[in-house]
């Protein structure tokens, strides 16, 4: 039942690649590298690496005060309010409108409501489509009398971090410390509170110990639940409702997996040492650790998804409880014993081109696209002002100027510089007529200028939605810039950073003018999108090749300014989105974290909701499934190699797309993301297709198609890319 994992010396060996094919003439640098690299921004403040030089004074768009953000004082502690907020973070759905929607902090569905914190054990509602769990309030805690009935404020966030939230409940004299993962519910009672703890079903049974420290609760839909105290507590019960004497101390919950008595034990022996609060720290390149504060006495138990089982470390002692599992919508949930964690990460390279290069003879095709690309660009002719679709554009114009580069034909590389600099700086300088960038003190990050006074513009920008995916793209497009344009590079370096901080800040000082990692979940180890919106399945996200472009092209914009801490901490942060992503977007037949009809089903999910999975997309109903391929592979990089390493997935989730191509009407875009998968595991039918295409996304081009299948290789089933081909060693040791 248990499984140590020891502490073991290992070394790590960081081999240059070899390529396994390569143009016989290697390509000229674009330009000399760029003046003495720069310092890293302030707002990558948890350093990954000794060298850190904190800039002076960050460049900050123009403010502005939105009309359309919420206000988010009703909800936090004044304390809070003069830091930047998060707007993606687990624990949304407490902060927005009512604050009343529930938020899964696994094992549990919680919410809060009416000066109470219900607390559900969740049933799931399940289809061949799409899935989701069901929230019924289980157990409904609050004080028997508030100290200021009258009082219309239902909570108050005291504290949080990337693991846990503080919930008080005002003139209640009830905490909670909600502590992601925790199979218990911790509340501290203070002031000789009476509590009140409530169910919808009705208690069949009711006992307690002779300490009156722990009672065992029975209920009619087959829930048996455990109350652990601090110290002894009176409880009395009807038939649907318990109360209790005035009280003092800590009180736990806990729920029986399926009435396992067997579990039993483990939760009496863990049940005395509980965490107040958690932090996760990226202190070493592709390693993570987690560290709780906790009180109480003995060993911490907390509860481990699929991801973190197989990132869990050699290098750290915890004890593994193999037998002790939760079910939940991302699979079963493991317990693990220990006051803190290492994740490691099989390093991942950063690179501008292709990892295994064209072959010369490829040259030619792939040039006379070229031509016929760059000769289409100008800037006047884009006729977008959406923050979102204009990023692509800048995307797919600098791919041009690494194709360029990698096929030895930089007669282009002038035109694609100029249009880069003339689409790019209107929107670092303020001078675009249509739309800019501008700063909302409020929660603290960037807005856009339509945002600011329309919720729904820029795909919702404004209200912090989908920041990494937008910027991302402009981030690719100013790296690249720098790369080929050095002296523009060292002009706007400062709003560059400024965007790239807007998601990507690591401190959590109140000095920062953006919150910690805006989109990235650092428990879940991907990133969501939704921002300032309530969802009643909490946060979602559609994209996650987007969101990994969104923290590769902050790498590159690294390797273009010589910064080697930022060029870390985009690489890691692109290799826990691409574990992610394989881990729960990506639908391998055979799967055990998903339930059998939805994997028979599907190979990719649609969107992926925080409480809910679904086949469908934001624009697309589960049927077009080349849109649900294209959505989870477009921009196509050179670390779209990487998220998509497993060749014999590749290819069943290809199998599934391609009936979807008989629908009248199926776009030339989205084919050409379909035939770029199938160009890994067969080019030559895949160069066919593309040949024939008649249309590309507004984010792609034949020119990149033909790079992508001409730099595939003859690829083994199984997994490629990753460690394999890593340059971590050389620029960051």
């Amino acid at each position: 039942m248990l499984k140590k994992m020891r502490r073991k010396a290992k070394l790590l060996i960081t081999k240059s690649f070899k390529k396994t094919s390569k143009p016989p003439k290697a390509p000229k640098p674009l330009t000399p590298s760029p003046s003495p690299p720069s310092p890293s921004s302030p707002a990558m403040a948890e350093p990954l690496h000794h060298h850190h030089h904190p800039l002076s004074s960050p460049f900050l768009f123009p403010r502005t005060e939105s009309s359309v953000i919420p206000d988010p004082s009703p909800f936090f502690s004044s304390d809070l309010l003069s830091s930047p907020l998060p707007t993606n973070s687990f624990f949304q759905n407490f902060i927005l409108k009512h604050g009343d929607q529930p938020e899964y902090i696994h094992p549990y569905l919680i919410k809060s409501n009416s000066s109470s914190l219900s607390l559900s054990s969740p049933s799931l509602f399940l289809s061949s489509v799409f899935f989701y769990q069901i929230f019924n309030p289980d157990l409904t805690i609050s004080a028997l009398n508030r100290t200021d009935p009258d009082s219309q404020r239902r909570h108050v966030v005291s504290s949080f971090n990337d693991l846990s939230v503080t919930l008080d409940l005002p003139f209640s004299n009830l905490r909670f410390f909600l502590v992601r993962g925790s199979p218990f519910l911790t509340c501290h009672v203070s002031g000789g509170t009476a509590l009140s703890i409530t169910t919808i079903h009705a208690i069949l049974s009711f006992s307690s110990n002779s300490h009156r420290t722990k009672y065992t609760i029975k209920l009619n839909n087959s829930q048996t639940w455990l109350l652990y105290s601090s110290s002894p507590i009176n409880l009395t019960h009807d038939i649907s409702s318990m109360t209790s004497d005035a009280y003092s101390g800590i009180i736990r919950f806990a729920i029986l997996p399926d009435s396992n008595p067997g579990y039993e034990s483990i939760f009496d022996r863990f049940s005395s040492c509980y965490p107040v609060s958690g932090k996760a720290e990226l202190s070493k390149p592709f390693s993570l650790e987690y560290r709780w504060d906790k009180k109480g006495w003995g060993e911490l138990l907390m509860l481990a998804h699929p991801l973190h089982l197989r990132l869990l470390s050699d290098d750290d002692e915890v004890t593994i409880l193999e037998d002790f599992k939760f079910n939940s919508i991302d699979g079963e949930l493991v317990g693990v014993v220990g006051d803190s964690w290492k994740l490691k990460l099989d390093p991942i390279s950063i690179t501008w081109n292709s990892i295994k290069g064209v072959k010369e003879e490829a040259f030619p095709e792939i040039v006379s696209a070229l031509r016929r690309d760059v000769e289409d660009l100008n800037p006047s002719n884009i006729s977008t002002n959406s923050s979102y679709f204009y990023g692509k554009l800048v995307g797919r114009a600098a791919r041009l100027a690494l194709i360029a580069e990698e096929v030895c034909f930089l007669d282009v590389i002038p035109a694609i510089r100029k249009f880069l600099k003339d689409a790019i700086t209107p929107w670092l300088d303020g001078t675009f007529s249509g739309n800019g960038f501008l700063y909302d003190g409020k929660w603290g990050g960037l807005v856009t200028k339509q945002g600011s006074t329309d919720s729904g513009a820029d795909f919702g920008f404004g209200v912090y939605n989908d920041h990494h995916f937008h910027l991302g793209y402009f981030l690719y497009g100013i790296a690249v810039l720098v790369k080929i344009d050095p002296a523009w590079g060292r002009k706007y370096r400062p709003q560059a950073y400024s965007l790239m901080a807007d998601f990507m800040t690591l401190g959590r000082h109140s000095r920062s003018n953006y919150p910690r990692l805006r989109c990235f979940d650092l428990w879940k180890l991907h990133s969501w999108a939704s921002g300032l919106t309530e969802f009643a399945d909490g946060r979602n996200q559609e994209s996650t090749s987007e969101a990994v472009n969104a923290y590769y092209s902050a790498a590159l914009m690294g390797l273009a300014y010589g910064d080697t801490h930022l060029v870390a901490t985009g690489s890691m942060l692109a290799a826990m989105e691409i574990k992610a992503a394989q881990t729960w977007w990506h639908v391998r037949e055979g799967d055990k974290i998903y339930p059998p009809d939805f994997t028979r089903e599907n190979r990719v999910v649609g969107v992926l909701w925080n409480n809910k999975r679904d086949g469908g997309l934001w624009f697309a109903p589960p049927e077009w499934r080349e849109c649900r391929l294209g959505i989870q592979v477009l921009p196509l990089l050179p670390i779209t190699e990487v998220l998509f390493s497993d060749v014999g997935f590749v290819r069943d989730l290809v199998k599934w797309t391609l009936p979807a191509l008989g629908r009248e009407g199926v776009g030339e875009g989205w084919k050409g993301f379909i035939y770029a998968m199938e160009g890994i595991y067969d080019k030559e039918g895949a160069l066919e297709k593309v040949r024939k295409l008649k249309g590309y996304d507004d984010g792609n081009s034949l020119t990149n198609l033909l790079w992508w299948i001409y730099t595939r290789g003859d690829e083994e089933e199984g997994r490629f890319g990753e460690g394999k081909y890593s340059l971590f060693g050389h620029y960051c040791h």
